[in-house]
């Protein structure tokens, strides 16, 4: 069967590092950290004190007032994302194309800021006083309707949730629909906004936050002092496009997306399989899918979230995958810096991955300090790192069991 080749033509994102893509990945090769002390909330509440929040970031400044208020902020991130990511690739979406321009992005847990306010407007004032935009404002879906109609792109349309994992299934998906030939371009990632009360809450609750009341250090994957991922908001969006359709414009080409693994746990709600066992699955399979060995990767942006079995079950993971290979290949997680994004993540780390092979340097991993021997692989720590890199993965891995992987390549 001929597949379609497929490019990564433009980017566009929202995250704690900076509200676009290229403030973002300077952020990360400069080390910096998006994390700081929580101030959506009253921290005095929660054991957990800090949080990667999105810094003096106004919708209007790409959506009219009047829509902006009949949005969460998880869709607002989103439209911003993907106007940036459009702009970006230099692409018009009209009459002419606009059946076959689709949009994949996804959200781990949707509008719930929208969801906390509402009920309690109605438990105070009853039915009548909830807005009629709650239930389009609320579902994860809506990231990806809204875009669609900023953009007026009328192709393929959908919206993934698998938790943590859902930026890079978005992506593997969407990457999937250009391949058949149901699209030529897909405006694909994920966008998420939950530090709210009741999702920070119920993080606290499960004991998955980092307590340490540190920003600069609360987030240390891969580090033997690890207590909790700290959770994150924003987008990324990236714009996918058959390599025909953007030689044809002319498109500037920042990598070539090659391949796609996704497996499922079958094993626990929240706790990853031993020995990261899923995982293993879903990288052999988008290098599988890729046409490659695991020799051949030379970097992976790793799931890294600084909790205690993921980090140490993705480690053993990617030694079942690459054997002897495992201590050469570079490995680092950016949400050392940037936190956890949730459902974003994947995308956010996706555009970092590309980014990473375009300009030929590996992004550390920051706050590395006392290994762990159960984590003892090339982790980039604590600096940036030249490098030649020809092919690199991108892992996901989410509650409920959900694992994806997604595969670039340097486009040649």
């Amino acid at each position: 069967m001929n597949r379609r080749r497929v490019v990564v033509t433009g980017i566009g994102a929202v995250t704690p590092l900076g509200n676009d893509a290229e403030t973002t990945w300077k952020g990360i090769i400069e080390g910096k950290s998006g994390v700081g002390p929580l101030t959506r909330l009253n921290a005095d509440e929660y054991p957990a004190k800090v949080a990667a929040e999105v810094k003096d970031f106004n919708a209007e400044t790409f959506i009219d007032k009047k829509d902006a208020r009949k949005m969460d902020r998880f869709t607002h991130y989103a439209v911003a994302s993907a106007l940036m990511a459009v702009k970006d690739a230099n692409l018009t979406i009209n009459e002419e194309n606009s059946h076959r321009v689709g949009v994949w992005i996804g959200s781990g847990i949707g509008g719930m800021e929208t969801f906390e306010n509402q009920f309690e407007m109605f438990q105070k004032r009853g039915y009548k006083r909830v807005s009629p935009f709650f239930v389009p404002m609320m579902i994860p879906d809506m990231a990806t309707g809204q875009v669609s109609i900023t953009l007026g792109a009328r192709g393929f349309n959908s919206c993934t949730v698998t938790a943590c994992a859902t930026g890079t299934n978005s992506i593997g998906d969407a990457f999937k629909v250009i391949q058949r030939g149901d699209a030529d371009v897909m405006v694909t990632g994920g966008a998420e906004a939950p530090i709210t009360r009741m999702a920070v809450a119920g993080f606290c609750a499960n004991t998955a936050l980092s307590t340490n009341p540190d920003p600069k250090t609360a987030s240390r994957p891969f580090d033997k002092n690890r207590d909790g991922f700290v959770i994150g908001e924003g987008a990324g969006i990236v714009i996918l496009e058959e390599l025909e359709h953007a030689l044809s414009r002319g498109a500037k080409i920042y990598a070539e997306i090659v391949g796609y693994g996704a497996t499922g746990d079958a094993y626990h709600i929240t706790a990853p399989a031993p020995g990261g066992e899923g995982g293993a699955r879903a990288m052999k399979m988008a290098i599988e899918d890729a046409g490659l060995r695991p020799e051949d990767i030379d970097y992976i942006n790793a799931h890294g979230t600084s909790t205690e079995y993921n980090d140490k079950f993705e480690t053993m993971a990617v030694k079942d995958v690459f054997g002897e290979h495992a201590y050469k290949v570079a490995m680092s997680s950016t949400k050392s810096m940037t936190g956890h994004l949730l459902g974003a993540a994947g995308a956010v780390e996706a555009i970092i991955t590309v980014r990473a092979i375009q300009e030929s340097i590996l992004p550390p991993t920051m706050n590395y300090e006392t290994p762990d021997p159960e984590c003892d692989l090339d982790y980039v720590a604590n600096a940036a790192r030249p490098k030649e890199i020809n092919a690199a993965m991108s892992n996901s891995l989410g509650f409920g069991g959900h694992n994806a992987t997604i595969v670039f390549k340097k486009y040649q």
